[in-house]
């Protein structure tokens, strides 16, 4: 059976690392994205099972990149859990306007991964 691929957008090291190694662990394949402007397009082209993303970034507006990935009809239907080391109500609030399946901050999708998973992944 193919193991499921799972993108993973992040630019610090710390979680992102850890987050990839948990999802290895769980028998996904995991492809790692660090420009959030090459992320719609690697989605398209990758076909991934969902998209892990941090949303704390130097360089670009993640939540804007998030929101490229709902506006392209080959990728509008991933599930996508978001996460972030800070309590910045307003970066949730633009992942949540952005379409994003889920916010978390990051020591909930360490210590959580399997259980967001499946509540990303639910189909109702």
């Amino acid at each position: 059976m193919t193991q499921p691929l799972a993108l993973v957008l992040y630019e610090k090291l710390l979680p992102g690392s850890q987050i990839v190694n948990r999802l290895q662990d769980l028998n996904y394949r995991v492809e790692v994205v660090t420009d959030p402007t090459l992320l719609a397009n690697a989605a398209e082209q990758s076909k991934p099972l969902l998209v892990l993303a941090d949303l704390d970034s130097t360089r670009e507006n993640v939540c804007a990149a998030l929101g490229r990935l709902r506006q392209n009809p080959a990728t509008e239907h991933l599930p996508v859990i978001a996460f972030t080391g800070q309590e910045a109500q307003g970066l949730q609030s633009a992942a949540q306007a952005a379409g994003i399946t889920l916010v978390v901050n990051e020591a909930a999708i360490l210590n959580h991964l399997p259980q967001l998973l499946d509540q990303a992944l639910h189909i109702e």
